[in-house]
């Protein structure tokens, strides 16, 4: 069972904070919150995987139209499949 700590509040204008101490800190800049009954609870925010991100795009239709490209100055190379 991790250590347990009692840490202050505060109000930040008219939000209320609370001040996380140095050994209970969250890498990044956000967190995710809920509650379960009357507990608070904080996890980091995960980023993102590739596979999550491209999960999330809406696929393209038909009527989405790619720009047309000017190859004719990118070097040609073969590729060995």
């Amino acid at each position: 069972m991790p250590e347990t700590r009692v840490a202050s509040l505060f109000r930040n204008g008219r939000n209320q904070a609370v001040r996380i101490p140095v050994e209970f800190e969250m890498p990044g800049t956000e967190v995710l919150m809920r509650k379960d009954g009357d507990r608070l609870i904080i996890e980091p925010k995960r980023k993102k995987t590739f596979a999550e991100v491209l999960d999330g795009l809406e696929p393209l239709g038909p009527e989405d139209e790619f720009p047309d490209i000017d190859d004719d100055h990118l070097p040609a190379r073969e590729i060995d499949l």
